[in-house]
């Protein structure tokens, strides 16, 4: 499984709200949605959110391998 958790930790410790997201970057309602209920998202997205937020991947996702 892939959680987003991590996402919404750097947005946080880099100040940046989701209104500034939507506003100023032109991230989309339903792309943060999508996140918020850690639904699949493609890398181009995942590259971008690296770009706005001058971070790493895994600043945005983690892996957790689902229970068998």
């Amino acid at each position: 499984m892939i959680t987003y958790e991590p996402f919404y930790r750097t947005i946080k410790d880099k100040g940046i709200s989701t209104y500034k997201l939507i506003q100023q970057h032109g991230i989309s309602r339903s792309l943060l949605d999508r996140l918020k209920h850690n639904k699949p998202i493609s890398t181009v997205t995942i590259n971008d959110l690296c770009t706005i937020l001058g971070c790493n991947v895994e600043d945005i996702l983690l892996y957790i391998p689902d229970k068998k």
